[in-house]
């Protein structure tokens, strides 16, 4: 047994040894697996390394083979020594988790469940709740649902808070953990405690769990009334270029005059993939990306090798705070060659290259390692420094709920496009027209939550057996609604009922009560004044969302997109005014007033 274990651990140091001085060398695939070579989270898979003979080169001093030597000396001291037996897999696991720990968030130490996890993603089918997650500030955060999950129909929307999952908090939990609670079997349900921003308090979401289609392209069509083609791109897989391809090809057969490409909330995928996302668009030769680390060896650039389907008319592509990773590359591609413009929201800004290394002979296993920088070919590097550390003492002035606004465009770095055009570092794309996000207020997030939206809908459509795609919400649809959500019982509370609330707490607590007696009595008067106005504040939103909901039991996510979200859509109109406006479109292309790469 004593021999096994030296054993055992030798193995784990060398493969470690290997790691750290022979480097990540170029991505590999074994012919007799399936897996894809790279994956854009965006990570490369070295899937034979466990299979090879490296020669580790000779260190350039002794300091690390000290330190070597004491992990090894405090590991037999722990096995020979301790007071009790120990588990020797158990603190293997916990010492590498130990050397990660001071690293960014994204090199981890990932067991076969969570690798197979990381395969699943970019094919076929899982059951759970239907989103991307990240581990921010300590915390669980959406980075964007799945459209038709269960998350996205309850209303979950990137940058939520996941605050706790099953009662069970998410402080200090791992994306892999908080994945393992959400998934199950399909029917069952997840308790969700939410934070988002603009709600004083955390709120509950009862999500049922479901079968997850992974699909790429949701959407494809033209917007109505236009000769403007839509593609509409959920994340970067092993089918996403040929499906793309064929919507661009078919728009293409219909003589469109644009194209809106819309990215947001795709949280990325595979990196071939977003290389030949972004040959659709730029000529043969262009740089992609290209990768930076330490070493030469993680430098690596991606040209584009085919001739684009769609090379020389207008584009716009659409991003928001969800658009990440892989679909950042693909629109900053787009952007620094002049080929489009970009709308919407400043970027995720997720540019870390992650290697994957079998550190155990069983794969039981793997190390995901951060080994460069991804870059587009202005230079600019994706990456937010201030999302790269575990710890938010890394930045400890960064409110890591609001990255998006971290730096504002007058303190990023400059660069410039192929035409001479500024566009910003400092992380993430900046759009070249900014479009503002969309806040819910407290009686529309509780609609949602609540699934009111979607029990009327299901009541209406019984009642109304001959309503089309192409039905609108009248005042008395709305009526209907609003009495609808009275006689279910409805309620919630605003931030000001919150806030009064807060404050009588304190009071009681205080025994003031008397003496503020009178003023609470009046505020809280005040408050359900207030509170009565909500509904009639929030009846655009209300209609879109009764609308929405109608239309989905009808005509599916399609009809969706035909006779709502094509037409009300503010950042698609913003493009679509673009578009149709050859004199403003060619202004933005050309970057009027920018000062020229020769003048720099």
């Amino acid at each position: 047994m004593f021999r096994y274990t030296v054993q055992l651990f030798g193995i784990t140091v060398f493969a470690l040894t290997l790691i750290w001085f022979a480097g990540p060398g170029d991505a590999q695939q074994n012919t007799a697996r399936t897996e894809p070579v790279l994956w854009a989270d965006t990570v490369h898979i070295n899937l034979d390394e466990a299979n090879k003979t490296v020669e580790a080169p000779k260190p350039s001093g002794d300091s690390f083979l000290r330190s070597v030597k004491a992990l090894n000396q405090a590991m037999f001291a722990i096995r020979n020594n301790y007071m009790e037996d120990v588990d020797v897999d158990k603190i293997t696991k916990a010492g590498i988790d130990g050397m990660l720990s001071g690293l960014d968030r994204f090199s981890v130490l990932m067991e076969k469940s969570s690798y197979d996890q990381l395969m699943e993603s970019t094919h076929g089918k899982y059951e759970g709740v239907g989103m991307q997650i990240d581990g921010r500030n300590n915390r669980i955060v959406v980075i964007a649902p799945i459209e038709g999950s269960p998350a996205w129909k309850r209303g979950i929307r990137a940058g939520d808070i996941i605050w706790s999952i099953d009662g069970k908090t998410t402080e200090g939990m791992s994306s892999n953990d908080a994945s393992k609670m959400m998934r199950g079997v399909a029917g069952t349900s997840v308790l969700l405690q939410i934070k988002r921003e603009g709600i004083t308090e955390p709120i509950d979401f009862e999500v049922e769990r479901a079968v997850i289609e992974l699909k790429s392209v949701n959407y494809y069509g033209v917007v109505p009334g236009t000769t403007i083609g839509y593609v509409r791109l959920s994340r970067f897989a092993e089918e996403t270029s040929q499906e793309l391809r064929d919507a661009v090809s078919a728009l293409n057969q219909q003589n469109i005059t644009g194209l809106i490409f819309d990215l947001r909330s795709n949280g990325g995928g595979l990196l071939d993939q977003a290389k030949e996302t972004a040959e659709l668009f730029v000529k043969p030769g262009s740089d992609i990306v290209y990768t930076k680390g330490k070493d030469e060896s993680s430098e690596r650039r991606y040209k584009s090798e085919r001739p684009p389907i769609y090379p020389d008319k207008p584009l716009v592509v659409l991003v928001d705070e969800g658009t990440a990773s892989a679909s950042e590359i693909v629109a900053g591609a787009i952007q620094d060659w002049d080929r489009g413009i970009i709308i919407g929201n400043t970027t995720y800004g997720k540019g870390l290259v992650q290697m994957i290394f079998p550190v155990s002979q069983d794969g039981t296993m793997q190390l995901k390692l951060t080994t460069a920088k991804y870059y587009v070919p202005s230079g600019r590097c994706i990456q937010k420094a201030e999302i790269q550390g575990k710890k938010p003492m890394d930045h400890p002035d960064v409110d890591e709920d609001s990255l998006g606004d971290t730096l504002s465009v007058k303190d990023r770095e400059i660069f410039y496009t192929n035409g001479g055009r500024v566009v910003y570092g400092g992380g993430g794309i900046v759009p070249d027209i900014p479009v503002d996000r969309e806040l819910w207020k407290p009686i529309e997030l509780n609609l949602y939550r609540k699934q009111m939206f979607f029990d009327f809908a299901v009541k209406y459509v019984a009642d109304h057996p001959d309503t089309r795609p192409d039905f609108q919400v009248t005042d008395e649809t709305l009526a209907a609604f609003k009495q609808f959500i009275k006689d279910k019982g409805f309620s919630y509370k605003s931030a000001l009922e919150v806030a009064v609330d807060q404050l009588s707490k304190t009071v009681t607590q205080e025994k003031d009560e008397s003496l503020f007696a009178d003023g609470l009595k009046q505020m809280q008067e005040a408050v359900k004044a207030e509170k009565d106005k909500d509904f009639d504040r929030s009846a655009d939103y209300i209609r879109r969302a009764v609308q929405r909901e109608i239309v989905t039991a009808i005509a599916g996510e399609r009809g969706v997109y035909e006779h709502q979200i094509l037409k009300t859509d503010k950042s698609i109109k913003e493009a679509v005014r673009v578009l149709t406006t050859p004199k403003e479109y060619g202004r933005l292309i050309k970057g009027d007033g920018a000062k020229k790469k020769s003048d720099s």
